[in-house]
């Protein structure tokens, strides 16, 4: 073969491999890209979304209050809340405003069967609770119950931990969207509460504090 041809198979094949690297480095880099637009595309619940679920639970902690609730509403603000973790915000915000809208009815379909307002009921002696609370962003136990509309005393917080045992694993930690009942606060139990909360000791965020059951098992 001649000089001249080899240098011709010799570029022809220096042209190739670099078209190869290059669609391959492109490839490469579309994928890239691909994946990141992939893990920047889902970001969760939009504001808008968030805000409609929160009044759905709102609402229907109202309708819990009163007595009021239908059962399958909660089930469609948990089907909200997955919508939304899933990015199908669209969906999410229908279902809110349809557990807002059904809560909304149950609360008027209670109040139009009965000329006394439910709310006094709620306060009549037989209840063992004054009302219920739904658990906002930065709330915890201590300045809820600090709270003029609640005990006005932080230290009365172990009543309110007593009384929602059951969804409370730790007493330092609880969450947005949590309903807590909110018991009546009687001669004993106060100061059974005020003592352990002012005795408590040295806690740990997770877990379930030895003081604290001794408290739950009294």
């Amino acid at each position: 073969m001649k000089p001249t041809e080899l240098l011709k198979v010799a570029a022809i094949v220096a042209l190739t491999s670099g078209m190869i690297v290059g669609c391959q480095q492109a490839s490469t880099t579309d994928d890239m890209a691909t994946d990141m637009a992939a893990e920047d595309e889902c970001q969760g619940a939009t504001p808008e979304v968030r805000n409609a679920i929160y009044a759905a639970k709102l609402k229907n902690a109202r309708a819990r209050n009163l007595g009021a609730e239908w059962e399958e509403n909660a089930k469609i603000i948990e089907e909200a809340e997955q919508a939304a973790a899933d990015c199908e915000n669209v969906r999410a915000k229908i279902l809110a405003n349809k557990a807002e809208d059904a809560a909304a009815e149950a609360i008027a379909a209670m109040q139009s069967a009965d000329t006394t307002p439910v709310e006094t009921e709620m306060a009549t002696d037989d209840s063992p609770y004054m009302g219920g609370y739904l658990v906002v962003s930065g709330d915890n136990l201590w300045n809820i119950s600090g709270q003029d509309t609640i005990y006005g005393d932080p230290y009365m917080w172990p009543l309110i931990y007593k009384a929602n045992s059951g969804q409370i694993k730790d007493a330092d930690l609880i969450y947005p969207g949590q309903y807590f009942y909110i018991p009546k606060a009687k001669g004993a139990e106060r100061g059974a509460a005020i003592e352990h909360a002012k005795n408590r000791g040295a806690w740990t965020l997770g877990e379930t504090e030895a003081s604290d059951l001794d408290y739950l098992a009294q």
